[in-house]
């Protein structure tokens, strides 16, 4: 199973902890073989479930504007920013999803911005602002760009690609570590939107909106 960019080392982290503590019982007897003996099961199952987390699939790439993240659409709403129209599509990211976030459309980074920010919850709609990165692009639909938000544990976000990037549909774009959220902000005149609130979604893979003629 392939373990996504950022996530390796976390993973490497608890699998050097199994193997220290697997060593404990070759040199240990009694109560602390017992010990030993806990941990070394206890770290074997954290390192598989970080795996699991961390997992980082191939997919085919879908139809139209792909899903930019795996989980459920949180929240759909329209959003006038500087005299423009947006279309927002929220994504929450649970535990068990994957967390390798990937482009919509094909298209050109501009630009790729840090903020850092608090630890509200990321199914809170306040979780705007909360550390994130803005990742800005130029699409056969004009301008859109996608936010990705750190929650409550999860605060580093690995940005997998930098300004003056292109990229295919489909890329990965970045990890967010533990749970988090994804929002996309399509030009609401160019598409129509393929989801409904709560649907579940697969990065890449799902269709989010289709373009308009």
């Amino acid at each position: 199973m392939k373990v996504a960019e950022g996530g390796l080392p976390w993973v490497a982290t608890i699998a050097l902890f199994m193997l220290l503590s697997a060593t404990g019982i070759l040199f240990f007897s009694g109560f602390m073989q017992l010990i030993s003996i806990f941990f070394s099961l206890f770290f074997a199952v954290s390192t598989f479930l970080f795996i699991l987390f961390f997992r980082d699939p191939e997919r085919p790439v879908g139809t139209g504007i792909v899903a930019v993240a795996d989980g459920y659409i949180q929240d759909i709403s329209e959003v006038m920013e500087n005299g423009f129209s947006w279309v927002r599509v929220a994504t929450f990211m649970n535990i068990h999803n994957v967390h390798v976030n990937r482009t919509p459309l094909d298209g050109h980074i501009t630009d790729v911005r840090y903020l850092p920010g608090g630890f509200i919850p990321a199914f809170h709609k306040d979780a705007e602002r909360n550390e994130r990165v803005k990742i800005y692009m130029d699409t056969i639909i004009g301008p859109i760009y996608i936010v990705l938000i750190a929650g409550t544990v999860a605060r580093r976000i690995v940005p997998y690609v930098r300004k003056d990037d292109v990229v295919k549909k489909g890329d990965r774009i970045g990890l967010i570590r533990l749970g988090s959220r994804v929002d996309v902000y399509l030009p609401k005149e160019a598409v129509t939107l393929a989801v409904h609130l709560r649907d579940t979604m697969h990065a890449g893979m799902d269709t989010l909106a289709t373009i308009n003629d």
